[in-house]
């Protein structure tokens, strides 16, 4: 059984008010800009893909975010990798937490659906899916009504072909079946056995509970520990800072659109520092990302700001109808662009995409001769 608790002993208020403090002004102010901003989707869509990538730089993966934004649009230039599918995953948690309502994410059978596992639906037992499976993979010749002729020569073929459907529909089913959780922790080369994740995840509630009356940058900086001690999840460790960030939402210190990019933060902040034995050591250091994290978004707004303004001006004397305004929304949302990426969201030709690309002067940013990619920063 688990038993791992996470104390909250007596807090150093004294060394970590100060901190939370700065912290809390930065993101205030980076918050009222972004609100007010021209920018400010294009701007958030576009921490989505950074802080993605610092999640996985965080857990000691390198993934580069032209590979990142290239995935994403479903055009790659080269297989994917598992870390590269890592991080699209962390890409689409931050987006699906931004989209609902704020707090969703604290709540356990969300924290689940996030992983992706629905545990709401009844569980048939185990008996009846096992009949099912069997049926599910003996082809009926009697359900076309007739029996295939002998005397075709394509009628094995076509009745293979059909077995395969089959099957492969009845391994979807399995797959998307309420008890998936159940079947892939049984597996003792990928998970735990003894690893109760609804138990930890109950551990990590309580902490939320018991934080909800200090201030917020304080509260999700303990609950990060938290889940970081406990150990909530096995294999999506960096799901707790995203709940850190939902925290904050919570608490109305970022937007409603927008979700605060921690590891965007924390990535500049040592790791020796970050897993230190002193608790005290690593919130100070985990306040100490949250306010670079701020900065940091500070200045690159600023910098995308100035780049639109700069574009705009290409603008002057144009046709009505030119692509050119859509590239620049295209553009500033995403970190870099490929030709096939404006072609597919310009409703143009590659070609044409290409000479919109040069009309507009935006900078290659990967230095090759084909496959290239072109961006602002």
């Amino acid at each position: 059984m688990f038993s791992m608790v996470y104390e909250l002993g007596k807090l150093p208020l004294k060394s970590l008010l100060g901190p939370v403090a700065d912290a809390t002004a930065l993101w205030a102010r980076l918050d009222e800009r972004i609100a007010r901003s021209p920018i400010g989707p294009g701007w958030i869509e576009r921490l989505h893909f950074s802080d993605a990538c610092a999640s996985l730089w965080i857990d000691g993966e390198l993934v580069h975010l032209e590979d990142l934004v290239l995935h994403d649009a479903e055009h790659d230039i080269r297989t994917p990798t598992h870390e590269l599918t890592m991080a699209r995953d962390v890409l689409k948690t931050r987006r699906r937490i931004a989209l609902q309502p704020a707090g969703w994410a604290l709540k356990a059978e969300n924290i689940r659906n996030l992983q992706g596992l629905e545990t709401s639906a009844p569980t048939p037992p185990q008996s009846d899916r096992a009949e099912d499976s069997q049926e599910a993979l003996q082809p009926d010749a009697a359900d076309d009504g007739e029996a295939p002729d002998p005397g075709d020569p394509l009628a094995a073929e076509l009745a293979a072909i059909d077995a395969l459907l089959i099957r492969s529909e009845a391994a979807i089913a399995e797959a998307r079946a309420p008890d998936r959780r159940d079947r892939r922790d049984r597996d003792p080369l990928v998970y735990d056995l003894d690893w109760d994740e609804d138990e930890r995840i109950a551990e990590w509630q309580s902490v939320l509970r018991e934080t909800e009356g200090l201030p917020p940058l304080l509260r999700a900086v303990l609950c990060l520990d938290a889940w970081n001690s406990l150990e909530v999840l096995q294999h999506m460790n960096w799901l707790g800072r995203l709940l850190a960030a939902a925290i904050l939402r919570q608490a109305g210190i970022t937007t409603a659109g927008h979700l605060a990019a921690i590891n965007y933060g924390l990535k500049a902040i040592p790791v020796d520092r970050r897993r230190h034995r002193d608790r005290n050591i690593r919130l100070l250091s985990l306040l100490e990302g949250i306010s670079a994290g701020a900065a940091q978004g500070l200045k690159d707004h600023d910098r995308l700001l100035l780049a639109r303004q700069v574009m705009e001006r290409k603008l002057i004397d144009r046709r009505t109808s030119s692509r050119l305004p859509q590239l620049i929304d295209l553009v500033i949302a995403r970190p870099l662009v490929s030709a096939s990426m404006v072609a597919s969201t310009l409703d143009v030709t590659p070609q044409a995409a290409r000479r919109i690309v040069a009309e507009l002067g935006l900078r290659e940013m990967t230095g090759r001769g084909r496959f290239r990619a072109w961006g602002v920063l």
